[in-house]
């Protein structure tokens, strides 16, 4: 290991990333893994929140940022719902871990591509503020709009996670659509719809017998069975503006790329249907309600990516003279 001066310590100190990236340059391959490992963790930590809900331990730790007013941890006495709510937390520091790796991995990547580095750091922004929603959604006593509000944001984490792991694959040129302007605004109109499915299914959450906790927890006034309901149709228009994106896509002969995206979009939606219906149908039991919890991290995922795949931006690269354009040497005399 090298030896460092006094006056490189207080650099690496003062600003760590750019100490980081003079010394290390990681293959495209790793700076790719970092992107995903951020995206992982992002399902995770939506799928281990949603445990804490189901297991009835959201106060389990009944204070934030402590666990309760006299230790910054879980007890023994604390039991069952203690340790749920508590190793969820520690799972906020993975999530931290796994932005940071994307983030040392962006900056250190030659040539630096301030954009990812950018898109990184707004992943870690998004973790602090959802860390602090959390800590709120505990102080509130588990009020439903709050932890809508904080599943909301698991999505624009998400969401961004998503876009860094595509940009880390595609160059920085100026973005190049690959379909025409109509087929575009069919495709925003079905993420917008995707959004609301999203965003209507927090609702139902807030109405439903999950409350997170086994103490007497307010719930969303609205009757359960007809926005679960409403959440059925607007998954039905998704689907149906899937289909209808597919054969546009067919229609006007555009790449293989969105056409395979929108195939991918469509049957993640109907597995999520099934286990829609199935939850439904049989009293939302806890495992049906979780399995629907990663189904809606996977249904955005694939609304992302479908977005994304309607245009390609190429690795920009510095015109080569041609030979026209380069100096002739002079004449020979005589």
């Amino acid at each position: 290991m090298p030896k460092l001066t006094r006056a490189e310590v207080a650099q690496a100190a003062r600003n760590p990333l750019p100490f980081i990236a003079e010394r290390w340059t990681p293959s495209p391959r790793t700076v790719r893994r970092a992107a995903m490992s951020a995206v992982v963790m992002a399902v995770i930590i939506v799928v281990t929140g949603g445990a804490v809900r189901l297991t009835g331990s959201g106060l389990g730790c009944p204070t934030w940022p402590k666990c309760t007013e006299e230790s910054l941890t879980a007890t023994s006495a604390m039991g069952f719902h203690g340790a749920i709510e508590f190793g969820n937390r520690m799972l906020t520091y993975v999530l931290c871990a796994a932005v940071g790796w994307a983030i040392i991995a962006a900056r250190s990547a030659k040539p630096w591509r301030r954009s990812l580095t950018r898109l990184g750091w707004a992943q870690f922004w998004v973790v602090m503020g959802n860390a602090v929603l959390g800590g709120i959604v505990v102080l509130v006593g588990l009020n439903p709009y709050t932890v809508a509000a904080h599943f909301l944001l698991s999505t624009a984490l998400l969401t961004v996670a998503v876009v860094t792991w595509q940009r880390v694959r595609e160059g920085d040129a100026e973005p190049r659509p690959l379909v025409g302007k109509a087929v575009s605004q069919l495709t925003w109109l079905l993420a917008a719809a995707a959004g609301l499915l999203i965003a209507v299914g927090t609702v139902v959450t807030g109405a439903g017998r999950h409350a997170g906790d086994s103490s007497d927890v307010h719930r969303i006034p609205l009757d359960w069975k007809m926005i679960a309901q409403l959440h059925a149709d607007l998954a039905w228009v998704v689907v149906a503006l899937t289909v209808a994106l597919w054969f546009v896509l067919k229609a006007v002969d555009a790449p293989v790329g969105p056409l395979h995206r929108t195939r991918d979009l469509f049957l993640v939606v109907m597995s999520q249907g099934v286990i829609g219906y199935v939850q439904y149908f049989t009293d939302t039991p806890e495992i049906l309600v979780g399995l629907h919890m990663l189904g809606s991290c996977l249904v955005w995922i694939a609304v992302v990516r479908v977005v994304l795949s309607l245009r390609e931006r190429p690795v920009a690269t510095a015109p080569v003279p041609s030979p026209a354009a380069e100096t002739p040497e002079p004449a020979a005399a005589g």
